[in-house]
């Protein structure tokens, strides 16, 4: 009966198959357009100058990003998630079709390319980190929407009519909080349209660099916290938190330290 009442998840996570593990797959495809829509955005910010960063170096600039969200994203999961398995089997980290990305370690690869970046081009790295914090939220929406479409990263059980019963789950028969389309809207949307308004309709960017930054961290840190409360822990709790709500702690501290920084060169000299 449990079936008849509710939508059994059945969705394939390839848009195009060419063989039984090849073809391709809406995860991949929801990075890719993350990337370019980020893209897209960074040159609107150029053309309407409120950006300092020029044209040209855009592209340069989400090379850094797409490296530094890649490598932190895929060392965050088996750091913070799954040590042991790493461990066990090194080349697993270059298995990317059978997944595995933190938000946390992408956040972690995108501050350290930002360091970079910002040391390379001489561009302050307050205003590239409002920058990019104004444009994350859309790849995280769209990667929501791909571990659903993959029928990953299930919810806890529920008997809400939307609850959907995922085959690959620990209990295949039991309905579920879609919790990858909770997160899509929360951290995703959500943060995505407050980040947009904060960027285009008040002067944080050229009065307080850092802030946009901060305020989407700490953002970040307590839609993600409330998205945990649907969603299954994929690991071990830490101190009675499931590990996406512990981490986010850390970016609450963080993004106060972006709120508070002063710009380099801005006290004033006597």
């Amino acid at each position: 009966m449990l079936h008849l009442a509710y939508w059994t998840h059945d969705l394939s996570p390839f848009l195009v198959q060419f063989g039984d593990n090849f073809g391709i797959r809406y995860y991949g495809l929801a990075y890719m357009l993350g990337f370019v829509g980020a893209g897209w955005l960074l040159h609107r910010y150029a053309l309407a100058g409120r950006s300092k960063m020029a044209g040209e170096q855009i592209v340069d600039f989400m090379t850094a990003m797409i490296i530094g969200v890649m490598l932190g994203g895929r060392l965050g999961y088996f750091l913070l998630y799954e040590p042991a398995s790493l461990l066990h089997d090194p080349l697993l980290f270059f298995k990317v079709w059978k997944g595995g990305m933190a938000s946390h370690g992408g956040f972690i690869g995108v501050a350290l390319a930002l360091v970079w970046f910002s040391r390379s081009r001489h561009i302050p790295f307050l205003h590239l980190s409002d920058l990019i914090a104004s444009t994350t939220s859309l790849g995280l929406m769209l990667g929501r929407i791909a571990n659903f479409i993959n029928g990953e990263l299930w919810g806890k059980p529920a008997t809400v009519r939307w609850a959907i019963i995922f085959p690959e789950s620990h209990w295949p028969a039991v309905p579920r909080h879609p919790s990858q389309l909770y997160e899509a809207a929360l951290e995703g949307l959500l943060l995505l349209l407050y980040a947009q308004w904060r960027f285009w309709r008040t002067d944080a960017i050229k009065c307080h660099p850092g802030r946009l930054a901060g305020e989407y961290l700490i953002g970040y840190a307590a839609l993600r916290s409330v998205g945990e409360l649907f969603r299954e822990p994929d690991a071990s709790l830490i101190l009675g938190l499931s590990r996406g709500t512990f981490y986010s702690i850390f970016l609450v501290v963080i993004g106060l330290g972006f709120i508070l920084a002063k710009p380099l060169g801005s006290q004033r000299k006597p």
